[in-house]
């Protein structure tokens, strides 16, 4: 039913391709305009319910002090080296000049009084933290309301201050703090046209025709400018993550143009046994569209799992990338083939690059990849194939042990968050954090919040700072803040070590257990630890908490699904497995790229940093989504020759690498697009991309062209093995190449339509 489904559609916008275009401009556009006119601009918020630090925002938003709202930092040190704050007027004064201009910011609650600090004079414990030891650097603390009532506005005139400030006055002036991680643009354009130019050129490869290549790409435009409009839509309803744009342009990206391979490819081998093209187009939908369909379905289905987590941003993050595969496959099986229906016969003969390639030493390539119609499995495939299922034991316990060791450093995987540390230093908010962490400790950068109630207790409050002060992990605690009002209090405490270290998280953790119980005794004084380090390690704990019940769920419906699509017990079981080693392998990579330093500077990476939280449990989503693209494609032309010749090796043989090309050239594009992102200069959009292209780079190669044909044929018939009662129970029946139903439905009136003989098989080639 869905194959007809998809036949019609196809055709029709073949038919029709000017208004299906049409109608795609009119959508794109709209939702520009929507993201002009209600569009909202991202921002983070790292809390989840139920959590420590959740609680302590709590207290602290009823006391009113000011404390659970937005904060920025900016500091500042003298141009002359030899200056310092303590004896030179002109520094002092500058200084006065920009706090005095910071506070007068719209919505700035207030500020810190570095310039006070030093008119006051006394040691560091009476400056308050505000000007460093030796004078030489001074911090301005901004604060904000809370962040619903802020948006990038806010930031923007920060740093238009400071752009001003720095032309006017004998100051270095360098900004960070939350302010900044909540509403600063996330990278990515740049990333996005050097993932678009190396897609272009492979597809060009491929195909050998400009417009050939052009189409995807054209496609992909297409859905990532309605997705990310969309997403912007979204914004201005609920807090999208700034991760999100980002994400949803790597996966639909890669997702889009891999699709729209699919169904070119499949649309050229129509062209080239003479159908018409409108005709082709709209069988190739029917074919290749239904594995389009299944496939962006799973991917979105995984994605949308990550609720399971119960953390907020994760959520909605995944439900924002959900909708930018979704446009894609929408634009995959509607807008290509009305693409396909305008560019006519041109599609079924190559260029002349094309042509002058192939008399050339490069045309080797365009030929290897060609794609085109009819081709039989190349050569080459079929031998690499055939040795690997002759010799199946050596291969499959030699690539699994390959994979098994490149996961053994997931065992020494560490969750975090990283901080401003971890960024180039083109950036101000990392010059910022390296002054603080140079003149006053690195806990300066990651301060914890102690929210205390202390209702019942008078005399907990002074038990409770003697306790946090005597802590080895605290560098220094603040004067307790009560509110009058509430009776709550509000403790600012610097831990010893960055937010980063793995000590800090130590700390908290201790604080939580030991320290504050011991403390407030079991009364009905309370307390909590709260501030944005605390947020970070709770929202990872949370994370690594849920992450095997969500691996679970996400196997389990892969299990299942591949079950109905192929009416098989080992088959599905294999796949899973397989699934694991090559994600684990990809996990593997990247702790030793980012927690160990492996070759990071070739990524740009100046500083290791633990594993972003909520960064496995999102790749986990995803790549189990899209290897199920392949795993549908590859498995069901090995079951249609096992079907059709009942040998199991022969089945292998031809099924692997008849499809093999077209894997090794969609991984590709993958690969491209998602490398393109590991060179930007957040570490979080790094891991997505290096995370990404590990996997599909494994998944494509070792996974599909070693260890499957190797363990399918040590299985033997047993992979298709399915217990005739569980047979009897599950709905529908297999699909055959292409998703069909087994036999290639509209390959019956191929005889008829082209007045030639109907499509030979493989093993007639």
């Amino acid at each position: 039913m869905l194959s007809k489904a998809l036949l019609r559609l196809g055709t029709s916008a073949a038919r029709h391709p000017w208004r299906v275009i049409v109608a795609w401009l009119i959508a794109a556009t709209l939702a520009v305009l929507a993201a002009i006119a209600i569009g909202g601009r991202t921002a983070d918020s790292m809390t989840a319910p139920g959590l420590d630090s959740q609680r302590a925002a709590q207290l602290i938003e009823r006391a009113g002090t000011g404390q659970e709202g937005m904060t920025a930092q900016v500091v500042v040190t003298p141009l002359d080296g030899g200056a310092t704050f303590f004896g030179h007027d002109s520094a002092r004064t500058a200084l006065t000049r920009l706090q005095t201009e910071v506070q007068r910011l719209p919505h700035v609650l207030g500020t810190s009084d570095p310039a006070g600090a030093l008119k006051a004079g006394g040691d560091a414990t009476v400056r308050g933290g505000l000007v460093s030891a030796d004078g030489r650097i001074a911090v301005v603390r901004v604060q904000y309301p809370d962040q619903s009532r802020l948006s990038a506005e806010d930031l923007d005139a920060l740093v238009a201050l400071g752009d001003r400030l720095r032309a006017e006055l004998p100051l270095r002036i360098e900004m960070g703090g939350n302010l900044f991680y909540a509403f600063s643009d996330p990278d990515g354009g740049t990333s996005e046209l050097i993932g678009l130019l190396a897609a272009a050129t492979i597809l060009f490869l491929a195909f050998g025709s400009l417009v050939a290549a052009a189409l995807p790409i054209g496609m992909a435009v297409f859905g990532l400018t309605v997705g990310v409009a969309t997403m912007t839509v979204l914004a201005g309803v609920t807090d999208v993550p700034t991760f999100a744009p980002v994400l949803g342009s790597m996966v639909g990206l890669g997702v889009g143009i891999d699709y729209a391979l699919f169904v070119l490819a499949r649309h050229r081998e129509y062209l080239a046994r003479g159908l018409d093209p409108r005709e082709a187009a709209g069988r190739a939908v029917a074919t290749a569209g239904r594995p389009v369909v299944f496939a962006g379905g799973t991917v979105v289905v995984s994605i949308l799992g990550l609720a399971v987590a119960n953390v907020p941003f994760m959520t909605v993050g995944g439900f924002a990338v959900s909708i930018v595969v979704l446009i894609m496959v929408a634009a995959s099986v509607t807008l290509l083939p009305a693409f396909l229906g305008a560019a006519g016969p041109r599609l079924a003969r190559a260029g002349r690059i094309g042509r002058a390639l192939r008399t050339r030493k490069l045309g080797r390539l365009a030929r290897r990849r060609d794609l085109a119609a009819g081709a039989a499995p190349a050569a080459g495939w079929r031998r690499w194939i055939g040795h690997v299922s002759r010799h199946p034991v050596p291969y499959a316990v030699g690539a699994a042990g390959l994979l098994l060791t490149a996961a053994l450093p997931v065992l020494g995987l560490r969750v975090g968050l990283p901080d401003d540390g971890s960024l180039p230093q083109s950036r101000t908010e990392r010059r910022a954090y390296d002054l603080v962490a140079e003149g006053f400790g690195p806990g300066t950068n990651g301060p914890l919040v102690i929210a205390a109630d202390p209702t019942g207790d008078p005399g907990a409050l002074d038990r409770l700072a003697g306790a946090v002060a005597a802590d080895p992990g605290i560098a220094s605690v603040a004067p307790a803040h009560v509110d009058r009002a509430t009776g709550i209090a509000t403790l600012v405490v610097l831990p010893a070590t960055g937010p980063q270290d793995k000590a800090t998280a130590d700390t908290i953790a201790r604080l939580r257990t030991d320290v504050l119980p011991a403390a407030i005794g079991h009364g009905p004084a309370e307390a909590h630890v709260g501030g944005a380090a605390a947020s970070l390690s709770d929202v990872g704990q949370r994370t690594s908490e849920r992450l095997p019940a969500f691996v679970a769920t996400v196997l389990a419906m892969s299990f299942l699904l591949l079950m109905l699509a192929f009416r098989s017990i080992l088959v599905p079981l294999k796949a899973v497995l397989l699934n694991l080693l090559s994600i684990g392998a990809s996990y593997g990579i990247m702790v030793a790229v980012f927690q160990w330093g492996w070759g990071g500077a070739l990524i740009g990476l100046e500083a290791t940093v633990p594993i972003v939280s909520f960064i496995p449990m999102f790749l986990f989503a995803i790549l189990f989504g899209l290897s199920m693209d392949y795993e549908v494609f590859l498995l069901s032309r090995v079951r249609e020759e096992y079907q059709r010749t009942g040998d199991n090796r022969t089945a292998i043989v031809e099924g692997v690498s008849g499809t093999a090309r077209i894997i090794t050239s969609a991984a590709l594009i993958m690969v491209a697009v998602f490398l393109s992102f590991a060179v930007a200069d957040d570490p979080s959009t790094k891991m997505f991309g290096l995370g990404l292209a590990t996997a599909i780079f494994i998944d494509a190669t070792v996974v599909r062209m070693v260890l499957v044909p190797a363990t399918m044929t040590l299985l033997g018939r047993a992979n298709w093995w399915l217990p005739t009662w569980l047979d009897r129970l599950l709905p529908g029946g297999p699909v055959g190449t292409d998703g069909t139903d087994g036999t290639d439905s509209t390959d019956s009136t191929d005889a008829k339509s082209t007045g030639g003989a109907p499509r030979p098989r493989l093993l007639d080639r």
